[in-house]
């Protein structure tokens, strides 16, 4: 087995066509990532061992334990043997907020919904997005085709999710993969928070379902369009509406549909909405 950072080759047995034959494959890493804040371990995630700070401060971000990058005093990417841990010290007033809300928790925090102690919090209002920007809607089916050939790590496994940042002037700035689809949208959020692109201005392309949780994540980064290869869930497109975000999903190579604020959208040819069955 040959070991890199992302990505190792394994042995394979592969049985096509009625024959077998070995070879070998380049397989994902997985490995546990600890986050710790100030000293204490808040959440193990299993992730891709890669793009690591921007995991760090975009998860720091997109769970509200912050609310800007600068209460973010500093940020280590340690390895060790049984995983990598992603130390961050947050500023005085921040670090007490979260020993709070610590304290109030059952259980840890982990990917997407976990560790919270309330139905209220699972359903939190989300941020509103508030942007004037309009897209083209040609222009967007352009951006979901431009992805995939940008997703190195998954043309060599074909098993990472991406998530990426779109710009109609820049076109897609930022890539981040994983194989988790939330841990690559937080790899998302942290490099956008440190790039200095305009987040109103753009948009998120995802290549997998949408759920609450993605949603939720997007109205915090202030990105007021996504869109995903997969379908979104009914609480995803009630959530994008209370954000103010345009949603767009099932994105093929002939178009996609539009679930919620349209307006943000310039479709050429539209016909008349039919009616509700």
């Amino acid at each position: 087995m040959i070991t890199g950072s992302t990505c190792a080759l394994h042995d394979e047995i592969a049985w096509r066509g009625g024959h077998a034959l070995p070879t070998s494959r380049l397989v994902a890493e997985e490995m546990a990532i600890a986050l710790s804040y100030n000293g204490s371990t808040h959440a193990v995630m299993m992730a891709t061992p890669s793009d690591l700070e921007d995991f760090g401060i975009g998860f720091t971000l997109t769970e509200g334990i912050v609310e800007h990058v600068s209460e973010i005093e500093s940020i280590e990417v340690i390895p060790g043997e049984l995983g990598i841990e992603v130390r961050i010290w947050l500023d005085a007033d921040r670090a007490s907020s979260l020993a709070a809300r610590r304290r109030s928790m059952n259980g840890p925090v982990g990917c997407g919904l976990c560790g919270l102690e309330s139905l209220e919090q699972a359903r939190r209002a989300p941020m509103r997005v508030r942007s004037g920007m309009t897209f083209d809607a040609p222009d967007l089916l352009e951006a979901i085709r431009a992805l995939a050939p940008l997703q190195s790590l998954n043309h060599q496994t074909r098993s990472v999710h991406a998530a990426a940042f779109w710009h109609p002037a820049t076109g897609i700035a930022l890539v981040r993969e994983d194989v988790g689809r939330h841990n690559a949208l937080d790899k998302l959020a942290g490099a956008i928070s440190t790039s200095g692109h305009p987040a109103p201005g753009g948009a998120v392309l995802l290549t997998s379902r949408v759920s609450v949780e993605l949603v939720q994540k997007t109205a915090i980064i202030g990105v007021p369009l996504v869109i995903a290869i997969s379908a979104p869930t009914t609480l995803a497109i009630r959530t994008a509406e209370e954000a103010g975000i345009t949603l767009l999903a099932i994105a093929r190579d002939d178009g996609y549909g539009v679930f919620t604020h349209s307006h943000r959208v310039v479709l050429p040819g539209q016909l008349p909405r039919q009616a509700a069955c």
